[in-house]
């Protein structure tokens, strides 16, 4: 049985034990903190697989496990702010990928990792917004997350900081946030479908993986369930501080 997975995968029994890992690790941390998973899967995954496969195959892992957490976070989501949030992402997109083409790639994310990683502290350490954004903010942020997905296919960090410096809850910030990427990862998963991007081999390495996709985001849910909002907090920027941090690091690695 599993030659038959490995032939379906085109991955080695080393790799495939390494990927089922790895998957595993993200579901849960998706599943508890809502967000972070992707780029845990990207820098691991693409260890043994090449990055042109990595990409199309982590933004369906995130549909997949955003739409199981829905059913549970339905109630608490904010329908209207994900609304705006969406419509600035898409408009501020294609910017973003011109900038792309102009601009020197490496001061652009260690400038993101720096500002993520002290919003993340003043956060931690007690700064939130007195009301939740307008409009006319909400808009703005969505446009920062856009540029920010078209120049480097980071999308969350805004979105993220937004929604926990809210005053709405650490529990409508949590399923705000993964209802968000479900409407960004879907529209990226439609784009690299319509470029021919996936191919058998990574439709099969989702396919085999969702169980365990699956199991790791209700593990990682029931954590969060069982776990006091504050302790969520703390452990959430935690995760985003770490996350900017690997960004820096890679940021100044040689390409």
């Amino acid at each position: 049985m599993l030659s038959g997975i490995l032939n379906l995968t085109e991955l080695s029994a080393a790799s495939f034990w390494f990927s089922l890992i790895a998957v595993f690790a993200g579901a849960y941390l998706k599943g508890y903190t809502g967000f972070g998973a992707s780029m845990l899967w990207v820098t691991s995954l693409s260890l043994v697989l090449p990055p042109l496969q990595v990409v199309p195959m982590v933004l369906m892992f995130e549909v997949v496990t955003s739409i199981t957490l829905l059913p549970q976070i339905w109630k608490k989501v904010r329908w209207r702010s994900i609304g705006l949030l969406l419509l600035g992402s898409w408009v501020a997109t294609p910017i973003g990928i011109h900038a792309l083409s102009t601009l020197p790639a490496t001061p652009v994310h260690i400038a993101l990792s720096i500002v993520v990683f002290i919003a993340a502290v003043l956060i931690l350490r007690g700064f939130a917004l007195a009301k939740e954004p307008g409009s006319p903010a909400t808009f703005g942020v969505g446009l920062m997350a856009g540029v920010l997905n078209g120049s480097m296919g980071i999308v969350g960090p805004p979105v993220i900081l937004f929604y926990f410096s809210s005053p709405i809850g650490l529990v409508a910030g949590r399923a705000s946030i993964i209802t968000y990427f479900i409407g960004t990862d879907s529209v990226g998963t439609a784009m690299f479908a319509a470029q021919g991007l996936i191919d058998a081999s990574v439709y099969w390495r989702t396919v085999v993986f969702l169980p365990i996709l699956i199991v790791g985001v209700w593990v990682g849910n029931r954590g969060f369930i069982k776990t006091d909002p504050e302790t969520f907090k703390k452990v959430a920027l935690f995760v985003l501080m770490a996350l900017s941090v690997i960004l820096f690091v890679r940021a100044l690695l040689p390409a």
